[in-house]
């Protein structure tokens, strides 16, 4: 099957403790699973909802599916949540790059419809519900790479790696929560005071606030997903793009907006080649 969608992701692990009984005993015998499912299984099964007829805009019901990690040898969770993301997708609709009819034909109104309808209903049932993942297609937010250090980075060249991500290349990075915070309240400090009207003072406000709602030790992580089909390895290699945002904040901070701008703009440039690769044929 072929390794889709064109997304990367931002997720959260919680350590046990931040669930609520019996959601963090569901999750303790979970994590004890012998195989657990990847990031794969979750996008065939969400594919497949999307060729059903009729069209499955969002899962009759909450998955209880989770990625797990351990953290100095503390078991954290980040659950799927794939009901609520997809509901929450439905926003993101008119932002597509692609003709209104196309995007009629994979999501009808009427489907789209009845699914925010369903959504609102169960929004005020819970209204403090959160996801643990989010996604963007086609390319990683600027925003994202605030979060991390370059000396986080983790690449792994096709070929390597063992089990399910045999052959598989990739590249990610990880970070305490506790440091994430620390570098989006520093970034966005730095933003504010340089260009207070920015699109990035809105961009880092909604990062930090998401990240708030989290376990302070929980493990924040950047995977550029399925993202990795579509860049050839030897630029993958070479992408550095957290770097490259930590020094522009910092020409930023010295007050060299030249040079700011002259990294934002380079940054943004060579991602918005891979996006337009979604019009490729």
């Amino acid at each position: 099957m072929p390794k889709v969608p064109y997304a990367a992701y931002l997720r959260v692990y919680e350590p046990l403790a931040a669930f609520p009984e019996p959601e963090r005993s569901h999750w303790a015998g979970y994590a004890r699973r012998e195989r657990l499912p990847t990031a794969q299984d979750e996008v065939r099964g969400a594919l497949a909802g999307l060729v059903a007829r009729p069209v499955r805009v969002a899962p009759a019901a909450e998955s209880a599916d989770a990625f797990v990690a351990t953290v100095d040898g503390v078991v954290c969770v980040c659950p799927w949540r794939t009901r609520l993301r997809a509901w929450q997708a439905l926003g993101d609709v008119g932002h597509w790059l692609m003709p209104q009819s196309v995007v009629d034909l994979a999501l009808p109104p009427g489907a789209r419809r009845s699914a925010a309808e369903e959504y609102d209903r169960w929004r005020e049932r819970n209204p403090d519900a959160r996801p643990w993942i989010r996604s963007a297609l086609w390319h990683v937010p600027v925003r994202w790479f605030v979060l991390f250090a370059d000396e986080e980075r983790i690449f792994r060249k096709a070929g390597d790696g063992s089990g399910s991500d045999a052959g598989e290349p990739a590249l990610g990075y990880r970070t305490p929560m506790v440091q994430a915070r620390r570098r989006v309240a520093r970034g966005l400090r730095t933003v504010r005071e340089a260009m207070p009207e920015g699109p990035m003072v809105e961009a880092l406000t909604d990062v930090g606030r998401w990240l708030e709602e989290f376990h302070p030790r929980s493990l924040v992580e950047l995977d550029y997903g399925g993202l990795i089909y579509t860049i050839p390895e030897d630029q993958l290699a070479a992408d550095h793009s957290v770097a490259e945002v930590t020094e522009g904040l910092a020409a930023l901070a010295a007050g060299d907006v030249e040079r700011a701008t002259r990294l934002y703009e380079e940054l943004t440039d060579r991602w918005l080649t891979i996006r337009e690769r979604q019009f490729a044929n």
